[in-house]
């Protein structure tokens, strides 16, 4: 699947449409875009129990995206991504790529599928999976930032953002400790690295997360990061 630029604000789509963009426009579109997705509350005009305001965090020049699902309920507290227990793993995952995690929140960007607070899941174990329509709703504001950002490693976090670049029908198993490039970026996927996923408890998955990191490792010292 390629992404393809579906934009909703004009100001920003009239920005995006010059890919030549200087820096420091580039740096004011997306403030600008910052701006216009904290103030949208489209998933709860449409009726879903999502907790607004949106999170993003990250900056113009990031070589560096992360894409997770969704944020938690801290992360819409604090307005930072991975913000809490999963934070911590991703973190000890990137740190043995060779990331520190204060630089990279400085200077890459990290964001997410949908980028409200879905909600907890109807069971109340874990956070709900935001639906079909909220993932349809948010995508052209990730779209965006791809765009504007364009980062050359993407690391898609957990089933759903996984799912942007890869084929759905593939477990896991066939996925994570590869890496694919796509419109001229390389693209790793990382499982969900919450405590509630049982996917990485294995052995087996623990040593394709290990390989993953390997490739993120490569990557960023190919990027001189």
């Amino acid at each position: 699947m390629a992404f393809s630029i579906c934009l909703s604000e004009t100001t920003v789509e009239a920005r995006l449409a010059d890919l030549t963009l200087t820096d420091p426009a580039r740096k004011r579109a997306l403030v600008q875009l910052h701006a216009q997705i904290k103030a949208c509350r489209r998933c709860l005009e449409a009726g879903y129990p999502i907790t607004p305001p949106p999170v993003v965090h990250g900056v113009h020049t990031a070589k560096v995206m992360t894409i997770g699902q969704a944020p938690g309920p801290t992360e819409v507290i604090a307005q930072r991504p991975f913000n809490a227990g999963s934070g911590k793993r991703l973190f000890e995952w990137l740190g043995q790529a060779g990331f520190n995690e204060t630089e990279f929140r400085a200077r890459m960007y990290m964001t997410a599928l949908t980028k409200c607070f879905p909600g907890k899941s109807a069971g109340g174990h874990g956070d709900r999976v935001p639906s079909r329509e909220e993932q349809e709703l948010c995508r052209p504001w990730l779209e965006q930032e791809i765009t504007l950002v364009n980062p050359k490693l993407i690391i898609p976090i957990g089933r759903l953002a996984i799912g942007l670049f890869f084929d759905t029908k593939l477990p896991l198993e066939k996925i994570i400790g590869t890496q694919i490039e796509r419109d001229g970026r390389v693209i790793i996927p990382l499982p969900h690295p919450s405590g509630a996923s049982t996917w990485y408890n294995r052995p087996e998955n623990q040593a394709r997360v290990k390989k993953a990191i390997r490739l993120i490792s490569r990557q960023r010292e190919a990027l001189g990061l």
